[in-house]
């Protein structure tokens, strides 16, 4: 599933693009991902995007009326945005209008320059949804801190009066929105911390040293474009190429980059994980 850097990524692409063009057709094929279709085929039209900007692994498309609604200061009438989530197999490109179209192609949102934003979902596990501006305090309510924002001791007190697992809490997208499973194992990794320690039994320098760590790994996910695991590309159709550069995540039994030990795999929080039990030694108690 695209996490952080991978929306980002998509993000960053459609910036190019996308703000000041003007929404003037909506197609849809199989909507059963989209809360309301006729909602979405209906509102869309005549909406001119403003900005798109990332919520956590959230693309929110900011959406205004080409002539805006006069009304009282700091009103935000018309304004709407269009939120999409890529679930494991999404993918929200921009092509010409006559560009041959893909298979699993469900959604074509034609735009005033003669390209149309196409999205291509074979699973269709992403989501789509119109989120007004008043109701978007709401929908943040849902999700939790910026990873790429959150400062060192403000991360150190949200995870240390926890008692999860340290794992479970990265996670979690009401603590932090943004993280999965291959980043979380990457940063436990770089900080030298075993997946299934409770997060308040760690001390304040390993911490923050996680916190280091994911910012390290986040950042440097984004350098090089996102993972392309399976079925993730950028805006453009690219593939990103940060996988050339993991350390754990899914080499079980292959050697350490750091100890040349050997990569082991186990179910924490429901999913797998991967880590050096060398360098990530398990906590005390804890069957092999």
């Amino acid at each position: 599933m695209p996490e952080l850097p991978e929306v980002e990524t998509v993000v960053r692409g459609l910036r190019v693009s996308l703000p000041g063009r003007t929404i003037l057709d909506v197609r849809l094929g199989k909507a059963d991902f989209i809360d309301d279709p006729g909602l979405l085929a209906d509102s869309l039209p005549g909406k001119r995007i403003a900005e798109v900007i990332r919520l956590g692994k959230f693309i929110c498309v900011v959406l205004e009326p080409e002539k805006k609604i006069s009304g009282p200061e700091g009103s935000s009438d018309g304004r709407l945005n269009f939120i999409v989530h890529l679930g494991m197999t999404g993918q929200l490109t921009v092509k010409g209008a006559g560009d041959p179209v893909t298979l699993h192609t469900h959604c074509f949102f034609a735009l005033d320059d003669g390209q149309e934003i196409r999205y291509r979902d074979i699973r269709r596990f992403g989501r789509m949804l119109v989120v007004p501006e008043s109701g978007m305090g709401e929908f943040l309510g849902n999700l939790g801190r910026e990873p790429l924002e959150i400062g060192a001791e403000e991360f150190q007190k949200e995870f240390s009066s926890r008692r999860a697992r340290v794992k479970a809490l990265l996670l979690d997208q009401r603590v932090l929105r943004g993280v999965g499973n291959i980043y979380a194992d990457e940063s436990l990794f770089r900080a030298r911390l075993h997946p299934a320690r409770i997060a308040a039994s760690l001390t304040k320098k390993q911490l923050l040293a996680l916190h280091r760590a994911v910012l390290e790994v986040l950042e440097e996910a984004i350098r090089f474009r996102g993972s392309s695991i399976s079925d993730y590309v950028d805006s453009k159709g690219k593939r990103g190429t940060f996988q050339q550069q993991h350390r754990v995540y899914q080499r079980k039994g292959k050697p350490c980059f750091r100890c040349r030990g050997k990569i082991r795999r186990v179910i924490v929080a429901g999913r797998s994980s991967y880590f050096c039990p060398r360098c990530q030694p398990a906590p005390r108690g804890r069957k092999k």
